[in-house]
C-alpha cells in the first residue's frame, strides 16, 4: 500500500480522506511495524516505520492510503529486552494500540501465547519467547465516529437529584426471566429502561464496560466443574473500547455503535451514565503475565516498577500499577476519559481503587496528585461527575480526604455503621446520626459537603441486601479458593437460619430490616447508591465476591421481582418520598438550628455504648413539611414520647417498616395514624412522619 510520512496527533487510528493515520507512542522502542489484517485475520501486509521519517519525539507514525473502514491492524515493536532495566519488548509478539476504538471477539485470544518469556525455562520471565501469537490475539478495529444521536443532551442531574442503581450489563439482563429480545448487551440495558424509570432511578453505575479480559483464571468451579471467568471486569485489556460480548451483532465494531445507543435512549429517558473504569492497573499482570499491549510498547513508562526494575509494585492487587502521574500516562488518562466524555457522551466516572492514582513513581501517596488535579480541572471534563473508590489493596484509605473537593467519594463508613446500628451492635447510634446527615464527621473538615458522600450499604463487592440479612458468614466455594476470597467481617445477620428460610417469622424479620436500610439510605443526606436487585431481594447465595461467577449465581433473576413486590413498591416509594421532600438532599450539612435529636423519652439521645434507638425532628423550610425520624434497632419495641415541633400541627405517619403492605408506606394525605405527642415503635423498625402545618 502508498504510504506516506503521517502525524504524531492524535494517536491511535484514524480514518482520512482516502486511507489513515496510525499513530504510536514508544520512547525505548528501536523498530516499530504496522500489520494489516483481512477479515478473517490473517495477516495481509507489515509496514515497517522508518524512524527517520515515520516519528515524531517519541511517537510513531504513518499514513497508510487505501485503507478502509473496518480495516483490522496491530502492532509489533521492537527494542531491549532487559528486565532489570524495565524493558520487556519482543518483536514476536503482536502489540495491541491502546488508543483502539474496537477490537475483534476475544475467542482468538491465548494467554499463554502471548507470554514474552518462555514458561517451560527456569529462568521463566528472564527469558525470552520467539513464538509468533499473531493468530492466537484478537486484532483492533479501523473505525468511524459517525452516529445519530438525534441532539442528544445529557441530563445534567444535580448531585442533589441523584440516585445512582449500580449494574452489570450482561447480569442485568441475561437472564432468561428478564424477558428482553437482546439478553446480556448494551441493548438488553435499553430494554429495561422503562423499569429504571419506573423505579425512580436518575443514573446508572455500570460495571467495567471498557474491554477487559475475560479467561484470566485458569480454576473452575469445584461443585459444578464449570470454567470460571473474569464476569466483573476488573481486569483492564484496553480502555477506548467497549466490551465485544455486550454486543450482539457479529458486525465488527458494532459494540460502539450498540454503546452509543444505550447511552442515548438512557438520556432521553432522563437517566445518566456512570461508568465504574479501571485505571489502577492492566490485565497484562506481574512479570510472569502475558504482554497485549502496554507492557511490549513502554515498560518502564506504563507501569511502576520496583527499584530493581524487573517487578512490578502492586498496589492494586492485580500484578501491576499504572504509573499515573507521569506525564506520558498522565495524557493517555485524559485522553481516555475525554473520549468516552465527547464521542461516548457518558455522563461520569467512578474510579475503582483511585487511591492508586495518588501514588509516584516511589508508591507515595501524595498530597496533591497532578493526575487527580488535572481531571478534576479539566474543561472537557468539568461537567461529569468524578466518584473516587478512595482507596486501593495496599492499605490507603482516604475516605474524607480524597484529594479535591471535585470527587465524590464511596463511603465505606457509612456502609458499615448502618449496617452494624441495624444489626444491633452496641454503640452505633451516634455513628447513625452522622451517616444520616451526610457524615459531617468525615467531610466537613476537609472543606467538603454532603454531595462528597456517594452513601450505600450494598455494592457489587459484597453480599447483596437480601444475603445481608439471610447468612452470617460467606459462601464463596464456588469460586475455586477454598472460600478464603472475600471479606469476612460484613456485619451481617440470619435470624436464625442461614442462607433461605420458609419460616414466616423470619422473613418477615428479614424484610423488616431490608426495608430499615432502605428507608435509611433514603432519608440520609449523600447521594443514595442502591445495587442492582436489591429492591427486589436478589441473591448470590452468600456469596460474597461472585467476581468469576458468569450464571444464575450472579444474574438477575427476575421471578423475584413477581414474589417480593413488597420490597419493590418499598424501594420505589421511599425513592419518590425522597425527591418530594427536598429538605432529606439538600447539599449543605444540616446545623443545630435544623435538627433537633432525642431518644424514646424524648430527652437528650443516648450516644453511649448501650444506645440502639434514636429519634429526630428535621425541620424543614416553610413550603415544606417538617419530618421527625425515629430508629429502633432494639429487640423490643419503644414508645417514642416525640418533642415539641417548632411549627404548629399534627403528625402522620407516612413510614412504619414494622407494618405489611400496604401500610408500610403511605401516600400524600393518606396516612392511617394521626399521631400527637407520642409514637410506638416495634422492636427492629424505623418510622417516619410528617407534619400537616396548620
Amino acid at each position: 500500500m502508498k504510504t506516506s510520512r503521517g502525524y504524531p496527533l492524535p494517536p491511535g487510528a484514524y480514518l482520512h480522506g482516502n486511507g489513515a493515520n496510525f499513530a504510536l507512542l514508544s520512547r525505548h522502542a528501536t523498530g516499530v511495524s504496522l500489520v494489516l489484517f483481512d477479515e478473517l485475520e490473517y495477516p495481509l501486509e507489515t509496514i515497517e516505520l522508518n524512524p527517520s521519517r515515520n516519528k515524531t519525539g517519541d511517537i510513531w507514525h504513518i499514513r497508510v492510503e487505501g485503507v478502509k473502514e473496518n480495516q483490522l491492524y496491530a502492532y509489533r515493536v521492537d527494542g531491549p529486552f532487559s528486565p532489570e532495566d524495565g524493558h520487556r519488548f519482543n518483536r514476536h509478539k503482536l502489540i495491541l494500540d491502546p488508543c483502539t476504538r474496537a477490537l475483534t471477539k476475544q475467542d482468538s485470544i491465548d494467554i499463554e501465547a502471548a507470554l514474552p518469556y518462555d514458561p517451560l525455562s527456569p529462568l521463566k520471565d528472564l527469558s525470552f519467547s520467539e513464538e509468533d501469537n499473531s493468530g492466537h490475539i484478537s486484532k483492533c478495529i479501523l473505525i468511524n465516529n459517525r452516529f445519530d444521536w438525534q441532539n442528544d443532551k445529557p441530563p445534567g442531574h444535580k448531585w442533589s437529584e441523584t440516585i445512582i442503581y449500580e449494574t452489570h450489563v450482561r447480569g442485568l439482563s441475561i437472564h432468561p426471566s428478564s424477558g428482553v429480545q437482546h439478553p446480556g448487551t448494551y441493548r438488553g440495558v435499553t430494554e429495561k429502561i422503562p423499569y429504571l424509570q419506573g423505579l425512580g432511578i436518575t443514573a446508572v453505575e455500570l460495571m467495567p464496560v471498557q474491554e477487559f479480559l475475560e479467561n484470566d483464571t485458569p480454576r473452575v468451579n469445584p461443585v459444578t466443574g464449570e470454567r470460571l471467568k473474569n464476569y466483573w471486569g476488573y481486569n483492564p485489556l484496553l480502555f477506548f473500547v467497549p466490551h465485544g460480548k455486550y454486543s450482539g451483532v457479529e458486525t465488527p465494531g458494532e459494540q460502539v455503535t450498540e454503546f452509543k445507543t444505550m447511552v442515548r435512549e438512557l438520556h432521553r429517558a432522563g437517566i445518566e451514565v456512570i461508568l465504574d473504569i479501571v485505571l489502577n492497573h492492566t490485565a497484562e499482570g506481574s512479570e510472569i503475565g502475558p504482554t497485549f499491549s502496554f507492557r511490549g510498547i513502554d515498560n518502564s513508562i506504563y507501569y511502576l516498577l520496583e527499584t530493581g526494575r524487573r517487578f512490578y509494585k502492586n498496589y492494586s492487587g492485580c500484578g501491576n500499577t499504572l504509573n499515573c502521574n507521569h506525564p506520558v500516562v498522565r495524557d493517555f488518562i485524559i485522553d481516555c476519559l475525554r473520549y468516552w466524555v465527547i464521542e461516548m457522551h457518558v455522563d461520569g466516572f467512578r474510579f475503582d481503587l483511585a487511591s492508586v492514582m495518588g501514588r509516584d513513581e516511589n508508591g507515595e501517596i501524595m498530597k496533591n496528585p497532578p493526575i487527580l488535579e488535572r481531571i478534576a480541572e479539566d474543561p472537557i471534563l468539568r461537567g461529569t461527575k468524578l466518584i473516587a473508590e478512595a482507596w486501593d489493596a495496599a492499605g490507603a484509605y482516604q475516605v474524607g480526604s480524597f484529594p479535591g473537593k471535585r470527587w465524590a467519594e464511596w463511603n465505606g463508613r457509612y456502609r458499615d455503621d448502618v449496617r452494624r446500628f441495624w444489626r444491633r451492635d452496641p454503640g452505633f447510634t451516634g455513628a447513625l446520626a452522622s451517616r444520616i446527615c451526610g457524615s459531617a464527621d468525615i467531610y466537613q473538615k476537609e472543606g467538603k459537603e454532603p454531595l462528597n458522600s456517594i452513601n450505600f450499604i450494598t455494592c457489587h463487592d459484597g453480599f447483596t441486601l437480601n444475603d445481608l440479612v439471610s447468612y452470617n458468614h460467606k459462601h464463596n466455594k464456588a469460586n475455586g479458593e477454598n472460600n478464603e476470597d472475600g471479606t469476612s467481617e460484613n456485619y451481617s445477620f440470619n435470624y436464625g437460619t442461614e442462607g433461605p428460610s420458609d419460616k414466616e417469622a423470619i422473613e418477615r424479620i428479614r424484610i423488616r430490616q431490608i426495608k430499615n436500610m432502605l428507608a435509611t439510605l433514603l432519608i440520609s443526606r449523600g447521594v443514595p447508591m442502591l445495587l442492582g436487585g436489591d429492591e427486589f431481594r436478589r441473591t448470590q447465595r452468600g456469596n460474597n465476591n461472585a467476581y468469576c461467577q458468569d450464571n444464575e449465581i450472579s444474574w438477575y433473576d427476575w421471578q423475584l421481582l413477581k414474589k417480593n413486590q413488597e420490597i419493590y413498591r418499598f424501594a420505589g416509594k421511599m425513592i419518590a418520598f425522597r425527591k418530594k421532600h427536598k429538605v432529606l438532599s439538600r447539599e449543605k450539612f444540616y446545623t443545630d438550628r435544623d435538627i433537633l435529636w432525642f431518644n424514646h423519652n424524648g430527652d437528650s439521645p443516648d450516644w453511649g455504648y448501650s444506645g440502639r434507638s434514636l429519634g429526630c425532628i428535621i425541620l424543614a423550610d416553610e413550603e415544606e413539611e417538617d419530618l421527625c425520624l425515629l430508629f429502633n434497632a432494639d429487640s423490643v419495641e419503644k414508645s417514642f414520647l416525640i418533642p415539641p415541633a417548632t411549627s404548629t400541627g399534627k403528625w402522620h405517619v407516612r413510614v412504619d417498616t414494622s407494618r405489611e403492605m400496604p401500610d408500610d408506606i403511605n401516600e400524600a394525605g393518606k396516612e392511617a395514624v394521626a399521631v400527637k405527642e407520642g409514637y410506638i415503635l416495634p422492636e427492629r423498625s424505623l418510622a417516619v412522619l410528617v407534619l400537616h402545618k396548620e
